[in-house]
């Protein structure tokens, strides 16, 4: 096998091809493998106008869905009165809408079965009712199922009532939107600092996105929106800046000194820095689901805890949202930023000019595309993934 070198004008470097190996015979890593490894060879940026397309999408249907469809809110935000009945003797939500509808002659707003076991309760929520109304419902639901309280008597009182104002949802989130704007400007101030303006507008951008798209999943879905969702949405918003932090901080990483070099762009860069982070975003994303997963299980079908379903709801659908932000939205939009105006602008342009020129002199046809991480600059390349070949892999073996 024989190797021969070959100088290229404008770059600088000296390129080593083997000649006598052929390279479309040489083995390829598994995608799995180039996904652990992180070596570049999955196209985030390089394909940012199709991320973009998506996500523009993503958000047409929520804003839609939004506007037309609306939210189902809460007690705590429209008011009215909660009604808990024991369902631990195999009482229905049906049986209850219908005992509930035939006693006052209109039907509730809501009826759901919570909980398993005896820890079971089937809750309705209705308008607002008087207490003769009131008296009226337990009386009946009583006579129909004989509810047991918690000395294993049946009695009138093992059914619960509770009266909620929409005054103290409207409070909750009036100060939930005051941290929000706290959080947004500390954060903003902090990656303006700590990275730079460019990388502090894409991060900004990421966490509206997933504001905007945590909330039009709820509205497209139907979820119940409760005191709880607000402030859940506030503990997504750590984890998407977290995950776009520690893109960015390996993007900073890769670009420095780049204006000064000649073989690469900043788009190629970034999307080197993107794949060397997917595995532990992929990761951070998993082992944080988990939990909430675990969490919904043990609130929902076992204690029937209304408030750490609604907590670990918005927390399950920001997760999987943000990091989905951080991976496909934040990085390309740094780079079409960076690529709009200043230096990186023309250092990219740059590059680009001179690439077409060698593959001019070289022959070659292959299309040069910001961000690909295509390098045209000699006639035989190796695929992504193939194995090291030459005198330097026989030294390593």
């Amino acid at each position: 096998m024989s190797d021969s070198s070959e100088n290229t004008e404008g770059t600088g470097s000296v390129l080593l091809q083997d000649s006598g190996v052929d390279q479309s015979a040489q083995p390829t890593r598994s995608w799995l493998s180039r996904l652990y490894t992180g070596t570049g060879a999955f196209e985030v940026v390089g394909r940012r106008r199709f991320y973009y397309i998506l996500t523009a999408a993503i958000v047409l249907v929520c804003l839609l869905s939004m506007v037309f469809r609306g939210f189902t809110l809460g007690i705590d935000f429209e008011g009215g009165t909660k009604i808990q009945v024991p369902a631990d003797g195999g009482v229905t939500s049906e049986q209850v809408e219908t005992v509930f509808t035939d006693t006052l002659g209109f039907g509730p707003e809501a009826v759901q079965t919570v909980g398993s076991g005896a820890a079971a309760t089937v809750q309705v929520r209705s308008e607002a009712l008087d207490a003769g109304q009131v008296d009226q419902v337990r009386l009946a639901l009583f006579d129909a199922f004989q509810p047991v309280d918690s000395t294993g008597t049946a009695s009138p009182n093992a059914i619960s009532f509770s009266d909620v104002s929409e005054t103290w949802g409207g409070q909750i989130t009036q100060k939930a939107l005051i941290a929000l704007v706290v959080f947004l400007v500390i954060v903003s101030i902090y990656i303006a600092i700590r990275y730079e303006r460019d990388m502090a507008i894409a991060a900004l951008a990421a966490l509206f996105f997933d504001l905007l798209v945590t909330a039009g999943v709820y509205s497209l879905v139907g979820f119940e929106v409760t005191p709880a969702t607000v402030i859940g949405l506030l503990t997504i918003l750590g984890f998407s800046l977290y995950d776009s932090v520690v893109v960015f901080d390996k993007v900073e990483e890769n670009t420095r000194g780049i204006l000064h070099l000649g073989r690469k762009t900043y788009a190629e860069q970034a999307n080197l820095a993107v794949n060397q982070t997917l595995m532990r975003s992929i990761n951070t994303t998993v082992i944080g689901v988990l939990p909430v997963l675990a969490l919904m299980i043990v609130a929902v079908w076992l204690l029937g805890v209304g408030t750490l379903k609604d907590l670990a709801l918005v927390q399950l659908v920001g997760m999987i949202v943000g990091a989905y932000s951080s991976i496909f939205f934040a990085t390309p939009l740094l780079v079409s930023i960076k690529e709009k105006w200043g230096p990186v602008a023309a250092h990219t342009k740059k590059v680009l000019g001179k690439r077409a020129e060698a593959a001019k002199r070289v022959g070659s046809d292959t299309p040069v595309v910001a961000g690909s991480g295509t390098v045209p600059d000699a006639p035989v390349t190796p695929r992504v993934g193939s194995r090291p070949t030459g005198k330097r892999a026989k030294k390593r073996r």
